[in-house]
């Protein structure tokens, strides 16, 4: 049987030199080249006769070589070869460069087989970026039929695709026979799959698109449910680790709730419940919050906070940037120092006798909460009675990174409890894979009484009006936002900032009200003023970078302007229009784009603009306009970047699939996890099924190897 693991170099036709176009490829292994899919398909089985053959078209003949024509360009040293194929119709010719010995190989009388795109050379007819084969008895590869067409990085020659093909197809030969279907039987027989070893051949060389997409849905299965088993092995080894059985009472909490100048939703209620069910258990809580903007996950993770802190634990919480674990260090102080809960803050701005005296402190239980980036427990921070961890998610953090941060937060074989945040909203189907190792808690509500909010797309022109509009809204007592993308000046990317719109501004336009400036490179004392400032109404007009993203809730604050809307993500636009809408009155959220944009989103009929970033902006925008459902702004997300980039693959851990695509495969992904999720029931170490185990097992190991090290 043949080792699937062989270096391509060996493959026969390729040896060393030939394996480093493959190595550009990502391809190392015999199973690296089998799994290396075709991008895209070109349909070559329709044959033309030359005498019908249309000019710009991509289309397959057959022809004689009938005659050569040589030329001879002496600058440029280049020889250049014209063949001439015939039906005994029309002549047609191909062209070759510096190729002496095309005769001995094509000789006058061969007949040949060719796709490539027609083109008219004065009175001569052309073929261009062509492939061809001798007509003869064996199986074509690259005309003839359907033809894959593989993903190319940028220097290779157009002659690679074909090079990929003939070694595919003796890859397969050789090959095919030693790969082993994982699956049980009964579950391909239930779910009428192809075996594996048909699919491989197919999703390659299909005879029909029919045929191809059988392949596909195949190979798409497999991709899903090995994720699934090892998400849910991973899930099912948690629940058999030591955990701490809190037994709190719940004084802190019940004199933090009472503090609070709102009502609980009951769904945070009926959250907070079942989080003091799980963390009363012996084992470790492994569970997701998991909620819209402005639904209330802090409130929620306090609590399981101070159920930590009152059975005399530690809580590590950890933020995806520096910048989020100030605003959460701010919003925590003010929450929780009437409580008298020691609360600090470690990043890598924390330097000298301070992070001496910080690391210290924390290792004596002298600090409750300790706020930082996912370093905290990786930097070799010794907590002195860590119970609670937790994650402000926001797509940073990838299932195996959990997995190796939990192992590191064990002390002593007793593993704390884990939180984990999400601020975006994710469809179902797509939390069971992002979060497969995790119990999930929906936060599905809002808190009564929240004002509606108004989204528009304006442009410059509109400026004065909007200004004019913002005036009002002070009058009467409300404060403003204006968002910008930099905190200083870029002549090269002519966007406004921060600093240069608060100078305008302030000695401009809004000379007489009262305007505050706020940004990333304050810090956090500076943060904490203007922050204290804007909530206690000293301040009108916050003019901001981004750092108000997270965390901050000011009720009078119903009106944010975003300048360049066009340069900010969906799910970032989403969280920054969270930010307004806190109180009861109705807010509103103004998107300032060109004027090219602002027609384009506001526009009754569906113009699709030719360039393909224009095209993204215009349908973020739109779907800004058009919604408040944080839950379609996450479908929309992901369309226009694809789950890779949504999810940010290579920091996230996501699997990286070659095929499935988690959006619009997504009935498959269902059946997947139902298939999974019946197995793992009936033996999750897979003792009967001694190869899934082991593709499990490898597939665990690849995943841990191929995890960013932070």
């Amino acid at each position: 049987m043949q080792n699937l693991k062989t270096s391509i170099r060996y493959l026969k036709g390729i040896g060393p030199a030939k394996s480093k176009i493959f190595s550009k490829l990502g391809i190392k292994t015999i199973e690296d080249f089998l799994t290396f899919y075709p991008r895209t398909y070109q349909d070559r089985s329709l044959l033309t006769p030359i005498h019908r053959l249309q000019v710009g078209e991509v289309q397959t003949f057959v022809g004689q070589v009938v005659d050569y024509k040589g030329k001879r360009f002496q600058r440029k040293g280049i020889n250049t070869t014209r063949l001439i194929l015939s039906d005994g119709l029309r002549n047609i010719a191909l062209l070759f460069f510096n190729q002496p010995h095309l005769k001995e190989y094509l000789p006058v009388g061969q007949r040949l087989v060719v796709t490539g795109r027609i083109r008219r050379f004065g009175h001569e007819l052309q073929v261009t970026n062509f492939d061809y084969e001798i007509l003869s008895q064996k199986e074509p590869v690259d005309t003839q039929r359907i033809v894959p067409l593989y993903p190319l990085k940028e220097g290779l020659s157009p002659g690679t695709q074909r090079l990929l093909r003939r070694t595919m197809h003796s890859a397969l030969d050789e090959y095919l026979s030693s790969i082993e279907d994982p699956l049980p039987f009964q579950l391909i027989s239930q779910h009428r799959l192809l075996d594996l070893r048909n699919a491989l051949r197919t999703i390659h060389f299909p005879e029909s698109f029919l045929e191809m997409y059988a392949a596909r849905s195949r190979l798409i299965f497999n991709e899903f449910f090995f994720l699934m088993l090892a998400l849910g092995q991973v899930k099912r080894s948690r629940g058999k680790m030591r955990g701490i059985a809190f037994r709190s009472e719940g004084r802190l909490i019940s004199r933090f709730i009472a503090s609070l100048p709102f009502r609980l939703t009951n769904a945070q209620e009926r959250v907070i419940k079942v989080i003091k069910t799980d963390m009363a258990l012996s084992r470790p809580m492994n569970r997701l919050l998991h909620g819209e903007v402005g639904s209330g996950k802090t409130v929620v993770a306090i609590c399981a906070a101070l159920l930590a802190k009152e059975y005399g634990y530690q809580i590590a919480l950890m933020a995806p940037t520096e910048i989020l674990a100030e605003q959460h260090l701010l919003n925590l102080k003010r929450f929780l120092d009437p409580l008298s809960v020691r609360i600090d803050l470690l990043t890598s701005g924390v330097k000298g006798e301070t992070r001496d005296e910080i690391l210290a402190r924390v290792a004596r239980n002298e600090i409750d909460i300790l706020i930082g980036t996912h370093a905290l427990i990786q930097e070799g921070v010794k907590f002195g009675h860590l119970g609670l961890v937790i994650i402000d998610e926001q797509h940073r953090f990838g299932v195996l990174q959990r997995a190796t941060l939990f192992e590191k937060a064990q002390q002593g074989g007793v593993y704390p409890d884990l939180l984990v945040m999400s601020a975006t909203p994710i469809p179902r189907t797509l939390a069971l894979t992002l979060y497969g190792d995790l119990d999930i808690s929906f936060l599905d509500e809002l808190p009564s009484g929240r004002g509606k909010i108004k989204t528009f797309c304006r442009s410059e022109k509109d400026l004065p009006r909007i200004y004019d509009f913002m005036k009002e809204r002070i009058k009467e007592d409300y404060q403003a936002y204006i968002v910008c993308p930099l905190i200083e000046a870029n002549e090269e990317l002519g966007l406004k900032a921060a600093k240069e719109m608060f100078e305008i501004l302030q000695s401009g336009v809004f000379q007489d009200l009262r305007l505050g400036l706020l940004h990333g490179r304050m810090n956090t004392a500076e943060k904490t003023k203007i922050m204290e400032a804007f909530r206690r109404r000293e301040i009108d007009i916050l003019v901001s970078t981004t750092v108000i993203e997270v965390g901050v809730d000011i009720p009078l604050a119903t009106l944010m302007l975003i300048e360049h809307a066009e340069r900010f993500g969906l799910s970032q636009l989403h969280q920054l229009r969270g930010r307004i809408g806190r109180g009861s009155a109705r807010s509103y959220c103004i998107l300032l784009t060109t004027l090219a944009i602002s027609n384009l989103v506001n526009s009754e009929e569906d113009v699709e603009p030719l360039d393909d970033e224009l095209s993204k902006a215009v349908k973020r925008l739109k779907t800004m306009v058009g919604t408040n459902d944080g839950f379609k702004i996450a479908e929309v997300d992901l369309e226009l970047r694809g789950p890779g980039e949504f999810f940010g693959v290579k920091q996230h851990g996501m699997p990286e699939l070659k095929l499935g695509h988690l959006i619009r495969d997504r009935r498959l992904l269902e059946l997947a996890h139902q298939a999974a999720s019946l197995i793992l029931d009936e033996d999750s170490t897979f003792s009967n099924y001694p190869l899934l185990q082991k593709v499990v097992k490898d597939y665990l190991e690849m995943r841990q190897e191929s995890s960013p090290r932070d």
